[in-house]
């Protein structure tokens, strides 16, 4: 078993205790998803990139992100079970396909999208 896989079955188990899963709709968990997102975007709004660096050494907003961080993945994970995605593997697979749009010796240093490299 993947650490993913522990962390699913922690997650699911958690949700079944509490009679939630009927509430764990793809569609609800992917507005909770969005919603946990712009909680951590809220979290770094109005701060510059320096201030953010220098933040996230903070105790104070490190723990705020870290926190934020975590529900987005739990969230994510928990998308991931319902849907039946194998999220480890859909992120090597989507890795292996941004190696191909994103070759090293055309995207090196530059952030131009895959389509007009």
């Amino acid at each position: 078993m993947t650490d993913i896989e522990d962390l699913t079955a922690r997650i699911r188990a958690f949700a079944d205790a509490r009679d939630w899963a009927r509430f764990h709709t793809p569609k609800n968990l992917a507005m909770a998803l969005a919603g946990e997102a712009g909680e951590l975007l809220a979290e770094l709004q109005w701060l510059s990139d320096e201030e953010i660096r220098t933040g996230l050494s903070e105790p104070e907003l490190r723990a705020r992100v870290a926190m934020e961080v975590a529900d987005v993945f739990l969230y994510l994970v928990r998308f991931a079970d319902v849907t039946g995605i194998d999220l480890a593997q859909a992120a090597l697979d989507k890795l292996a396909r941004n190696e191909l749009r994103y070759p090293v010796e055309k995207s090196r240093g530059n952030a131009t999208k895959h389509d007009r490299l």
